[in-house]
């Protein structure tokens, strides 16, 4: 049977060259015999793949299988090789899955041996079946000796179920399968068409087989992008319970590929309609990809129906299987071991080029050549790293003749980085000939066939500019190069002082608390009079409790969050100011042109006020095209103003004074949807009518990549141009928002940043902070660099979480798991938020004075003698010098 259309294997031909496919650490082409040797003709008649410099027998070709792969299936595998080089006639070829899952070493299975020969193509075949997915998994042949080239022509990876007609699903079987006939093996019974047609294939017609089994569904006659195929599972789900959804999934077009979604509508008991995006994946006509998610059910449905959507009118949505069930908790991670990670400790190879070029070399076809006329000192967040004492040698790389974007100096790192431990990256570059302008530069890492991004500036010829960044592993690598990229084709490119170090991340901490005490305590002296002549001269019992702390420490919350007591309890418990997620944004607040929804935000707004939580009011614009409605884009010019005035009078009027802040228009830094329609002033605009309809909100600026050197766009120095020009327009700006969307945060990038932003004098707040690891005790102690960096910094003013719960908050950044257990990283917020609340206890002096240095906000003291006792509560606010209470008894 032709197993081509169901292959898991992307470009299995080599018909588009080497797409899909990596050499690992080895130099890979494609030979149709001729440039190669010429009595070799690919098996197949076309061309074929040879891996050559091979210097270990694992060296080979890899693709990434992870999305086409489902558990509980068995695969056939073939191949077509052959071997090439010495004199030697024969070696094994081997056929291995790498199976990759966070805080594990990779584990490794044999699937296939053939022994191949230089005088034919031998056929390579096994099978192999997972029992669960693993987080990556990497298909690869290796196995000749070094020297011998591997010669690959076409390779299959199908299910074997189409060939024995076996039916095999996606999660084990049983009662916990949400939906009914998720394989299609009982034709298209339990489905339906949402707004549209569906039509069941079979396995032995047409042109596309399913991934599994003998059938696959089609949802056609689609005519709006919500239309596709659906169930109803009413009655299945249970609240406060969290799901695991998988689909295979294509689409039926000419287009290269279009966003697929698994969404599930709820409906509750009090007629409240839910909208549930469980996982989504972009899908293409060419093959079967896997759609997964999860998520969590807060409320309890009275009416619940799954169903997939997502692509343009017109395009079909094709579906092989479509599957849902309870999600079943991962073992909880361990705190990693990092053994000698000489912190501080360049691990780059001849970087101050005292010895020429050695460990350097050109990625492409550029050159290198040694220059002198660099900076000899450390760029600043490196200097707050390593001190002012270590110096740069004056000479740098100069890069020519480059071809690509991608062409500059490289360096291999495989062997010298450790997993887990976050490494910082500092560097000077600088534009040479050829350009003109300023250009991104970006410090890069090419992760086996992934791409990290080290730290990304903007860079011009007139000054060395400083690269910031960092970057973490947490699962092993095959090979590891660094290089420097970026400026476009034919301009030159300075690069000097390249490090890259492992950063202690706690040799801060000393410091920053002592910056804590200094600015977010003051002392308080209590004088007790009163009482008997023997309470005075024993001393009165005193004792302080901390019972609100003034410091916003906040988090956005979402409507659906209310339906889950736990979720609530935690919320209310933790934090003093809320923001919320999408209830106040205006393609929630109006999806179509007149159809308001004001509800959600109105009942978010009302809890808030019942537990005495603060609220920023979270977006009245945002620039991203993405987040802007379709009714919107449609408007011409004169009705898009229009539209934009009447949004902004609605919104402010409906909630004038009720928001304590309001970010005006999202990301401006990023996007620009409404100034590219309606002119450069429309964001001071704007700013000006949202002061006048609510004076007493004070207006920030809000968005990302701000505070960690991994985005040009918005550099510090950038965020401060935007806010300056804004100003200058009359544009009232009162308050900077950094969204805090970070990953392996380096505090002296960090700080480095907001000493830079404080320059405006306005107050600084992190209005969407949020760390991921998928190791629980690394996000912990990534959230304490960040919240001690923020809580130490002078200019800020407030830090807000977005969201904290698990399926509700950024993937891998949650502090509580689904059911309620408070994480690694929870328990260190927790940790953190007791280390910064004042309790104390004690006696009166000779004097009647009982001291103490508290953090700022409201405290209760309860004062005793031998016959009598007093309560008292009291504030301590900002100031420098003591606070004096006077307490009588």
């Amino acid at each position: 049977m032709e197993v081509v259309e169901a292959n898991a294997i992307i470009n299995h031909d080599f018909s588009e060259g080497l797409l899909s496919w990596h050499p690992n650490s080895c130099n890979g082409f494609l030979s149709d015999g001729s440039v190669y040797a010429e009595d070799i003709k690919a098996e197949s008649g076309s061309q074929f793949a040879v891996l050559s410099n091979r210097t270990q027998c694992w060296q080979g070709l890899e693709q990434d299988v992870t999305l086409r792969l489902l558990p509980h299936v068995t695969y056939n595998v073939l191949a077509f090789v052959r071997i090439w080089g010495s004199s030697q006639e024969t070696a094994d070829v081997l056929a291995t899955l790498r199976l990759e899952n966070p805080n594990s070493t990779p584990t490794f299975v044999r699937v296939g041996r053939v022994t191949a020969s230089r005088k034919r193509w031998e056929k390579l075949e096994g099978t192999f079946s997972l029992k669960s997915l693993p987080y990556r998994a990497v298909f690869y042949l290796e196995g000749p000796l070094p020297g011998l080239d591997l010669l690959i022509d076409r390779v299959h990876i199908w299910s074997a179920s189409i060939v024995k007609g076996e039916v095999n699903r996606s999660f084990a079987d049983g009662h916990d399968d949400i939906l009914q006939n998720p394989l299609f093996e009982d034709g298209l019974n339990h489905w339906t068409g949402r707004a549209c047609n569906i039509v069941l294939h079979d396995v032995t017609k047409g042109q596309v087989l399913p991934s599994g089994g003998q059938h696959f569904a089609s949802a056609t006659g689609r005519t709006q992008g919500w239309h596709g195929i659906q169930q109803d599972i009413t009655g299945r789900l249970k609240r406060k319970s969290a799901y695991e959804v998988s689909a295979m999934v294509q689409i039926s077009s000419n287009l290269a590929s279009a966003e697929v979604l698994a969404t599930i509508w709820i409906q509750t008991n009090h007629l409240r309609e839910q909208y549930i995006t469980m996982g989504r994946v972009q899908a293409s006509s060419k093959e079967w990809v896997q759609l997964q998610g999860k998520f969590l059910l807060n409320s309890e449905p009275a009416k619940a129906i799954a169903y997939l959507e997502g692509p343009p009118a017109g395009i079909d949505i094709l579906v092989s299987s479509f599957l849902m069930h309870p999600a079943k908790k991962p073992s909880p991670s361990s705190a990693p071991t990092i053994e000698n990670p000489a912190f501080g400790l360049n691990i780059l190879e001849n970087s101050n080029l005292f010895d020429g070029l050695r460990g350097w070399y050109p990625l492409g076809s550029c050159s290198l050549n040694i220059a002198t006329g660099s900076p000899h000192t450390l760029p600043p967040a490196a200097q707050e790293s390593l001190g002012w004492q270590q110096s740069l040698s004056g000479n740098y790389i100069l890069v020519t003749n480059r071809k690509q974007t991608w062409e500059g100096p490289a360096q291999t790192l495989t062997e010298k980085l450790k997993l887990f431990l976050t490494y910082q990256v500092s560097a000077w570059v600088r534009l040479g000939s050829g350009g003109s302008g300023a250009q991104k530069v970006n410090v890069a890492l090419g992760v086996d066939n992934k791409w990290v991004n080290g730290g990304q500036v903007e860079a011009d010829a007139h000054l060395w500019r400083e690269v910031a960044g960092s970057f973490r592993l947490e699962t092993k690598p095959s090979n590891v190069m660094v290089y420097v990229q970026g400026p476009s084709p034919g301009v030159d490119l300075m690069v000097a002082g390249l490090q890259i170090f492992p950063v202690d991340q706690k040799a801060r901490f000393e410091h920053l608390k002592k910056q804590t005490e200094k600015l977010r305590m003051r002392d308080v002296i209590l004088n007790i009079s009163g009482g008997s002549a023997l309470d005075r001269f024993c001393g009165f019992c005193v004792k302080v409790k901390q019972t609100y702390t003034s410091f916003p420490l906040g988090s956005c919350i979402n409507r659906s969050g209310l339906d889950n007591d736990d979720y609530v309890a935690f919320f209310v418990k933790n934090f003093n100011w809320a923001v919320f997620e999408n209830e106040l944004k205006w393609y929630w607040t109006e999806p179509q042109k007149g159809n308001y929804n004001y509800r959600d935000s109105d009942d978010l707004l009302e809890f808030c006020k019942c537990h005495g939580i603060q609220t920023r009011g979270h977006c009245i614009f945002w620039e991203d095209s993405n987040a802007v409605q379709q009714w919107v884009k449609e408007l011409n010019q004169n009705d898009l103003r229009a539209a934009v005035e009447k949004h902004i009078n609605d919104l402010l009027s409906r909630y004038r004074g009720k928001f304590q802040h309001y970010d005006v228009n999202n990301e401006m830094l990023h996007g620009s949807f409404y100034q590219d329609r309606l002119g450069k002033d429309i964001w001071s605009y704007m700013f000006k009518m949202a002061h006048q309809l609510d004076p007493s909100a004070i207006l920030f600026v809000n968005d990302y990549h701000v505070e960690d050197g991994k985005d040009a766009k918005s550099s510090p120095e950038k965020y401060i141009n935007q806010i300056v020009d804004l100003q200058e327009r009359g544009a009232p700006v009162g308050g900077i928002g950094v969204q805090g969307h970070i990953t392996y945060p380096v505090g002296s990038v960090v700080h480095t940043a907001l000493d830079a932003l404080s320059i405006l004098g306005l107050p600084i707040w992190f209005t969407e902070m949020d760390v991921y690891s998928t190791n629980e005790f690394v996000r912990a102690d990534d959230l304490e660099i960040m919240l001690r960096e923020a809580f130490a910094h002078p200019a800020v003013e407030g830090i807000m979480f977005w969201g904290f719960w698990e399926f509700m908050s950024r993937e891998q950044g949650h502090l509580v798991d689904w059911d309620g257990a408070i994480n690694e990283a929870g328990k260190r917020f927790i940790s953190l938020k007791k280390e910064w609340t004042t309790n104390v206890k004690g006696h009166t002096d000779r004097e009647g004075q009982f001291k103490f240095r508290g953090f700022h906000g409201t405290y209760e003291v309860e004062v005793s003698g031998h016959s009598r006792k007093t309560r008292q509560t009291f504030t301590v606010d900002k100031g420098d010098s003591p606070i004096v209470v006077e307490i009588c008894l």
